[in-house]
């Protein structure tokens, strides 16, 4: 069997896991879902002609095999009623709370992601930042209450994603704390609606399929090889900074105006106006180290030649270029909505 059968084989079960976990009805059936789902990408990580890879696999095992014995084991505490104040529902369900954030790598359990992220080829960064979220913040919303242990999660998340990238030069670690603070919002936003949170969830996942697929296809790593890059397009390049201010969530591209606009708005309708206002704070930071990284490279990568020498055409790009053209039609996306509402 060759390594693409292989690959194929590994990317089924990770799917059916994650379906498993989704559709499950037993807390044994969600767990052995997540568990599936672990061991399938665990050989999607690893690879046998890059050592950094397998590390990178140890690593996510260790953290992916603690979190399943957590949530196990508070499984198993309240299944069995073990007399720890169980009349308080905070403390079940702060244990399995705690279980799902170590999963998915929300602060302050966070610190095995951007280490993984790092060491992993685009394809995997993309399924960590995407998929891999999908079963536990599902499960998540089956046992989250609107709690201060929560509400510190949110903005633990989004002040560590704003300030943990701001010295970073590899473009997956940026991705990676990007996608911490992300988490924040997410979780804020499953507090308040599961329908708001899918609709954040499909707008980042987007996004961030266009940024990894942009790097992927240019092969860029860290943040030099964009400034002395010679090969990009105009088109290129106003794509991949399109899609990062609008990652980073500047008016008026989609990243900003349709999911955080909604849940600053529910937010404050549920008197969590200093909440919201310490997340607004701190995403700002965010959308600083994006603009950054814009500008510095517009201006600093511009030679004689950087403009009109052409990159090797491929499949992707018309995909690339509509998913880019929706990402900046935010402002038209929102209105047509809200007044069709």
């Amino acid at each position: 069997m060759n390594n693409n059968s292989m690959k194929l084989l590994f990317l089924s079960t990770l799917l059916m896991g994650t379906i498993l976990s989704i559709s499950s009805n037993t807390w044994i059936g969600i767990w052995m879902g997540l568990e599936i789902n672990l061991l399938s990408f665990i050989p999607m990580l690893a690879n046998s002609k890059n050592m950094m890879m397998n590390e990178s696999a140890i690593k996510y095992f260790i953290v992916q095999a603690m979190a399943s014995t957590m949530l196990l084991f508070s499984i198993l505490l309240i299944q069995l009623k073990i007399p720890i104040n169980w009349e308080k529902e905070i403390i079940p369900s702060m244990m399995i709370s705690s279980s799902l954030l170590l999963k998915i790598g929300a602060a302050p359990f966070h610190f095995w992601f951007p280490e993984v992220m790092s060491m992993s080829s685009w394809i995997n960064c993309l399924i960590l930042m995407t998929w891999q979220k999908i079963a536990p913040m599902m499960v998540l919303s089956y046992c989250i209450q609107m709690s201060t242990f929560m509400f510190m999660i949110n903005i633990l998340s989004i002040i560590i994603g704003a300030l943990g990238g701001l010295n970073q030069t590899s473009l997956r670690q940026i991705l990676a704390y990007s996608s911490i603070s992300h988490l924040g919002w997410m979780i804020s936003s499953l507090i308040i609606s599961e329908n708001i949170w899918e609709l954040y969830f499909i707008i980042y996942s987007t996004l961030s399929m266009i940024m990894v697929l942009l790097f992927k296809n240019m092969n860029l790593f860290f943040l030099n090889q964009i400034y002395s890059s010679n090969n990009m397009k105009t088109e290129i390049k106003f794509m991949m900074f399109l899609s990062l201010l609008s990652l980073g969530g500047l008016p008026p591209f989609l990243g900003l105006i349709l999911p955080k606009w909604i849940i600053m708005q529910m937010m404050i309708e549920n008197n969590m106006t200093t909440i919201m206002t310490i997340m607004v704070i701190f995403t700002t930071i965010t959308l600083y180290y994006y603009m950054r990284i814009s500008f510095s490279a517009l201006i600093m990568s511009y030679t004689e030649n950087s403009w009109f020498m052409s990159i090797k055409p491929n499949k992707s790009k018309i995909l690339l270029t509509s998913m880019v053209m929706i990402s900046t039609l935010g402002l038209i996306c929102t209105s047509t909505l809200i007044s069709l509402y």
